[in-house]
């Protein structure tokens, strides 16, 4: 076998490859006669079919396998033998250049890049961060007082934070639309559910009263023939409810698991609780702002299948999304260079982060996944069957080892990087998904 390697572009490559017709044909033969063992046609016994029969309805296809075969073992064994880091898979055609008695091939491929990282002194982060402290661990009980709330009907007029239930109709110049008709419809006054105008309009109505009102609907509203109009509303009020938060007690604490009843030790709880879910958060932030910045410590040419490859990836991941909402995705066009801006920053982020990894020894270690199983095992009623549950399988633990060395990624950039610790609003920080 016979090979030479062409420069083709930044990353592509051209291979030429040739292999012995002699050693096609007499692969070809063997197998062939493997085949007149077991084949069976009509009106001959099982290994009685002529070979000429044979070679006619079977030679074509077993010449093509052996010949694919061939070229892949002579692209692979150049592959090896040229040092090279393939990206994509190539594009394999004929070539009519190879001397007497062989058969010719060029592969046409891309290589990755050489990623020299630049000095990660100059990359700049932004690391949030938010303490926990007394203010925040008693908003927090009052939060669990409020989800435990009841309710006590009472005759006076309706006041924010009070539950009524109502019947209504909405009509658009006298006439019904869909969705604007219910019956024993609760909701609380004050919690920004329902449109300002409805709230205006029921808020100091007793039970039994009957009102009529107005409701404009804004320009931006999800239901396109309600979006800038405005609505008569017809509603009745049923019930008025008033809320009554349980106390801050034993009982109250005992409810929350605490077996004692101590108020300090539910506080202290939920202050553990806070920690680990403010912790966990902060940690997301700050491997954004890492991930975001990353791309700075490098300046790589992208090869052109991994950014094919990774556009057709989103845009399936986009159309099974569309899929699970209900939405028929048959004919909805996703073209995946719709995804190409996205795919390029995920391909460079990767190709950086894996020279990160490997040129600084930033593999998971054994001690590092149990400490992460551990972690994620904390908020289960009973964390060793959870510790259990990951070990168990050998892809739950590559999942936790890929999040592992993510971590030691972001921990190696914030060590060398310029950061800047940013104050985060606790509200802000739990609000935000994630």
């Amino acid at each position: 076998m016979a090979t030479q390697l062409e420069t083709t572009g930044a990353l592509e490559r051209r291979l030429s490859l040739s292999v012995p017709m002699a050693d096609i044909g007499a692969q070809v033969q063997k197998k062939l006669r493997d085949l007149a063992r077991t084949v069976r046609m009509p009106g001959f016994r099982p290994g009685k079919v002529p070979m000429k029969m044979i070679e006619a309805s079977y030679g074509a296809q077993v010449q093509a396998e052996v010949l694919g075969d061939a070229v892949s073992k002579a692209f692979s064994d150049a592959v090896t033998e040229h040092g090279l880091r393939i990206a994509g898979q190539p594009r394999i055609e004929p070539s009519t250049a190879a001397g007497e008695g062989m058969a010719g091939f060029t592969a046409v491929f891309e290589v990755y890049p050489e990623v020299a990282l630049g000095d990660p002194s100059a990359v700049a982060v932004e690391r949030a961060t938010c303490a926990v402290g007394d203010t925040e661990v008693e908003k927090t009980v009052e939060i669990l007082r409020k989800q435990r709330v009841t309710w006590s009907e009472v005759q006076r007029p309706a006041a924010d934070g009070d539950r009524a239930t109502i019947d209504f109709v909405g009509t658009l110049d006298g006439v019904a639309f869909p969705g604007g008709t219910a019956e024993d419809f609760p909701f609380t006054l004050g919690e920004g559910r329902m449109l300002a105008d409805f709230e205006t309009g029921v808020r100091g109505a007793s039970p039994g009263d009957k009102k009529t009102f107005p409701v404009a609907f804004p320009e931006d509203y999800t239901a396109k023939e309600l979006a800038g109009k405005t609505a008569q509303f017809e509603v009745t009020v049923k019930k008025v409810e008033a809320s009554q938060l349980p106390a801050l007690d034993a009982e109250f604490a005992k409810q929350l698991g605490v077996a004692d009843g101590s108020l300090d030790t539910l506080r202290a709880d939920v202050r553990k609780n806070l920690e680990r879910e403010v912790s966990q958060r902060l940690r997301g932030r700050v491997k954004t702002a890492v991930m975001e910045a990353l791309p700075s410590l490098a300046r790589i040419d992208l090869p052109k299948a991994l950014v094919q490859a990774e556009s057709e990836q989103l845009a399936e991941r986009a159309k099974a999304d569309f899929k699970q909402r209900g939405m028929d995705v048959k004919d909805l066009p996703i073209p995946p260079e719709a995804f190409a801006e996205t795919a390029e920053k995920r391909v460079r982020l990767g190709l950086i982060v894996g020279e990160i990894v490997k040129t600084k020894g930033l593999q998971a270690k054994p001690d590092q996944l149990r400490k992460q199983i551990e972690e994620f095992a904390q908020s289960y009623e009973n964390p060793g069957e959870v510790i259990r549950w990951y070990f168990s399988d050998r892809e739950r633990l590559a999942e936790v080892e890929a999040l592992v060395v993510e971590q030691n990624v972001v921990d190696w950039v914030l060590a060398n990087a310029k950061v800047t610790d940013t104050p985060t609003g606790f509200d802000e920080l739990m609000a935000a998904n994630g």
